[in-house]
């Protein structure tokens, strides 16, 4: 596959958050913005969203139309009728938003929804998925990610992070959630929910990884060297915190020359046969001997992965294989040696 600059599938992104750190306040935000005024968006119940009387210009049962162009469809069972009801009523209305939001519920793990959008072939037809954003709360974030594994997770796979209630809470404390995560995550982004909406509403619309420009701060080498030398070099007591229950990792896979794309496949099957729900993310950008000067973009999330696609020149100056893994007791030590045997082949 390779990238198509005409691709007319929706893309979509993925709001998830634990329960009280500010998706739905994010999202009215977001949604007041002009600039995502053709905005579709997909929640659990329209209660959870605070749509103002003077903004409503018609409603039904499980759809909800804005004065502003934006419409809401409520998941109500199963995401996959949700996005063919969507699709319908936009047909029917001859509409085309430029884009889909998916708010889940705040002990959601959002694994299943992009299992949704990687894998069923009628939505994957449609609609394509573009960022994975958590919210985290300033004033609890440390505690929940402590406490709760569903937490740890949304974080974990998310390719931005924005801390809410930063207003409400000691800098020290804002600080501190902020190294945490970039512990957890160090290629996501991070943003502050009291950034200026308009900024806040320009991310919607970043690139994604259909042309390679998505990976560039997600496959930041530096990140993952300094997350790793804090776990291992800096210090000796066991400071994992999450990573006690958890056992949520971090890192990147590189090679200085191409590798076996046929290897490569072999080897990410195995992975994912073998510890598929351990997988939690994995993203990056192989060199592949097959055909140079043709890097491969790969992304999968648990035992699925996106069709990969082949970019028509790198995107930065670093030609590396470069993969970043984000996994549940799964040693880094493992997915090295299990790549030496598939890289060749």
């Amino acid at each position: 596959m390779t990238p198509q600059e005409n691709d007319t599938r929706m893309p979509v992104t993925v709001l998830t958050g634990f329960l009280g750190s500010g998706k739905t306040t994010l999202l009215n935000r977001l949604l007041a913005q002009p600039a995502l005024d053709d905005t579709a968006v997909i929640v659990n119940e329209f209660g959870e969203i605070g749509l103002d009387h003077h903004l409503l210009e018609s409603s039904s049962e499980d759809m909800v139309l804005l004065a502003n162009g934006c419409i809401c469809c409520t998941i109500r069972g199963d995401l996959v009728e949700a996005f063919a009801r969507l699709r319908e009523r936009l047909a029917q209305e001859g509409r085309a938003p430029r884009r889909v939001v998916i708010e889940t519920t705040g002990l959601a793990d959002p694994a299943p929804i992009l299992h949704t959008l990687m894998s069923e072939p009628e939505v994957a037809r449609h609609y394509r998925l573009r960022h994975v954003v958590a919210t985290v709360d300033a004033c609890n974030g440390l505690d929940t990610l402590e406490r709760h594994a569903e937490a740890v997770k949304q974080a974990a796979v998310a390719d931005r992070l924005v801390l809410t209630k930063t207003d409400l809470a000691p800098p020290a404390m804002a600080d501190a959630l902020g190294r945490r995560l970039r512990e957890l995550n160090p290629g996501a982004a991070m943003d502050r929910a009291d950034a200026a909406p308009a900024a806040l509403a320009g991310w919607l619309d970043t690139p994604d990884d259909a042309d390679g420009r998505g990976l560039r701060r997600w496959l930041r080498a530096e990140a993952y060297e300094a997350a790793d030398a804090h776990d291992h070099g800096r210090h000796t007591h066991h400071h994992d915190r999450t990573r006690h229950g958890e056992h949520i990792r971090s890192y990147m896979v590189t090679r200085d020359h191409p590798v076996s794309w046929t290897g490569v496949q072999r080897w990410l099957a195995m992975l994912a046969s073998m510890r598929g729900p351990d997988l939690l993310r994995v993203k990056g950008i192989v060199d592949v001997a097959e055909h140079p000067g043709t890097p491969v973009v790969i992304h999968g999330v648990q035992h699925i992965f996106h069709p990969h696609v082949f970019l028509p020149a790198w995107p930065d100056g670093d030609r590396r294989t470069r993969i970043v893994f984000i996994t549940r007791g799964i040693e880094r030590d493992l997915v090295e040696e299990t790549l030496r045997i598939f890289e060749n082949k």
